[in-house]
């Protein structure tokens, strides 16, 4: 095959020349066929790739073709309830909302209301009007002994560090935040001028690599995290043990978008890859992370601090309420990341089969606290492909008291769902260090979508919840939410999620579900008491 096409190029390229001693005109195609002569001759003799060996020229095609597929796909071929990880029409309420365009459907739902999975709150005959639901439904984070408690939105931004995101991104995530009200955490990436220059509530993530608050060695900096973190935009401090996009790996910032400004912001060496360490330093067992807390609380003048996590193994968040119950210090607040969520930088394998979906985990997370009777002192964050305002629902009825999206606000911000966040290409100036492409999303713009989308999702919200005959959101719990398990039956989530009784960890009664991990756990250690116990066996044998 590789012969007929080099002869066949050979071929138009005399063909060209000699058609061209008499039609002067076509001279000019003589540079092209015989750059695709060339461009076979190459092929033809390279290593390294098979296709074009064999098929010299013409196998470049294929290449042509995967670099148009995604925009085929979604552009040409994408149905409205296609497109991963977030379909179109989902991508396209967003848009809607942000572009305060009409965002009501047509025709009916199109949806499979009796697939597997279906899900839906059921409705009440005591609905009420929407005018006598709040309009910014808001809750306080802050246990007993935090001395500032925040009155939070029930929809916030979630982590998304300055690295992760354009400068122009972060802004105009910070100044939507500011005109709506709502918060907006820094992601590991460290406090920049980006997040507090704005107005906007901060969130400050503190994550393994201590950025913003760290000594050159990587340790954390008590003296530089005291000094930040009393900043008055600065409402809460969040530890982050892991993420759902990598829970157990640590961030990556590649060394495309570590820029100096970025490097000098996280006290890296700049234009390196920058991965994040997969654990902290700062302490190393549940009761040494008490104590962290508690420093941290008090290093801020009483500033709510908490933690967030994606489920990996249920002993170690179980080892985590003990060290509490043990100490008596608890974190104000605790942000559940699903395993399916991610905006950042991830391999495959951790993005598709690492750590808890957001539901089962944050079920469980809801039951322990209220097994060991703590759940009155600390607030559930819920963190995990939050699009709508059933997302916001249905997460709630769950046992969160709030919700964070990041996907969500990058919709808002333009985002297209290119798919080319850790490539530093993202063609609408949202997660890139490019600034020809950053330049591209205008910031006096873009707060704007931000702050619409917030409102009218937070609106959508309290329409819901109108229709179930509540008045407040602090009402919704898993009787309210149905799912179709299979063709035959259906179930309440209090059903597939049985509640669990206030204090009945700590008086014995503890559900089947739950004895082995309680076993397991110990506030001496995140490890399981029976992998201890086989460290020391083999510490012993050795």
């Amino acid at each position: 095959m590789h012969k007929r096409i080099i002869v066949s190029l050979t071929l138009i390229f005399l063909i060209n020349a000699a058609l061209a001693v008499v039609w002067h005109y076509l001279l000019w195609l003589l540079p092209l066929t015989g750059l695709c002569l060339l461009i076979a001759l190459y092929d033809l003799t390279q290593n390294h790739h098979s296709i074009l060996r064999n098929f010299p020229f013409i196998g470049r095609g294929r290449w042509l073709v995967e670099g148009l597929r995604p925009f085929i796909q979604q552009y040409l071929l994408e149905s409205e309830t296609d497109g991963k990880p977030i379909s179109r029409m989902h991508r396209s309420i967003v848009y809607q909302r942000a572009k305060n365009a009409t965002d009501s459907s047509p025709f009916g739902t199109q949806l499979d209301t009796y697939e597997n999975g279906y899900e839906w709150i059921g409705h009440s005959l005591s609905a009420m009007e929407i005018d006598e639901m709040e309009e910014d439904p808001r809750v306080v984070i802050g246990s007993s002994a935090c001395k500032q408690p925040y009155a939070s939105s029930v929809l916030n931004i979630s982590a998304m560090s300055f690295g992760a995101l354009s400068a122009n991104a972060v802004q105009a995530l910070n100044k939507g935040a500011a005109k709506g009200g709502f918060s907006h955490n820094t992601g590991e990436g460290g406090l920049t001028p980006y997040h507090l220059d704005n107005g906007g509530d901060v969130v400050w993530q503190i994550g393994t690599g201590y950025f913003g608050c760290r000594n050159d060695d990587g340790s954390f900096n008590a003296k530089l995290f005291e000094e930040k973190a009393r900043h008055p935009n600065v409402k809460m401090i969040e530890i982050k043990l892991s993420q759902g996009a990598k829970p157990g790996h640590g961030g990556i910032l590649p060394a495309h978008k570590n820029t100096p400004e970025i490097a000098r912001v996280r006290g890296v060496e700049p234009g390196t890859q920058v991965d994040s360490p997969p654990r902290h330093t700062a302490f190393s067992t549940p009761l040494e992370m008490m104590h962290f807390i508690r420093a941290l609380r008090d290093m801020s003048e009483g500033k709510p601090v908490g933690f967030k996590l994606s489920l990996g193994r249920k002993s170690e968040f179980i080892a985590i309420c003990k060290a509490m119950v043990e100490t008596g210090i608890c974190p104000d607040f605790i942000t559940v990341d699903g395993g399916e969520g991610g905006t950042g930088a991830a391999p495959l394998e951790y993005a598709n089969s690492i750590g808890f979906p957001l539901r089962e985990a944050l079920a469980f997370v809801d039951d322990c606290l209220t097994g060991f009777d703590l759940r009155r002192e600390i607030k559930l964050i819920a963190s995990g492909k939050i699009i709508t305002a059933f997302d916001l629902v249905k997460n709630l009825s769950l046992g969160a008291d709030l919700c964070n999206s990041a996907r969500g606000m990058m919709l808002s911000l333009g985002c297209v769902q290119s798919l080319s966040c850790n490539t530093n290409k993202c063609p609408t100036g949202v997660a890139t260090q490019d600034p020809k492409l950053a330049r591209g999303l205008v910031v006096e713009d873009k707060y704007e979508r931000v702050y619409r989308f917030h409102k009218k999702t937070v609106t959508a919200f309290m329409d819901i919840l109108s229709s179930t005959g509540h008045q407040s959101h602090s009402s919704l719990n898993r009787t309210h939410i149905f799912r179709r398990v299979n063709q035959t039956q259906v179930m309440r989530y209090d059903e597939i999620f049985p509640l669990v009784k206030r204090g009945s960890f700590l008086t014995g009664k503890i559900a089947d579900a739950f004895k082995l991990h309680v076993a397991e756990a110990s506030p001496m250690s995140f490890m399981p008491v029976s992998h201890l116990a086989k460290i020391e066996e083999d510490t012993k044998a050795v």
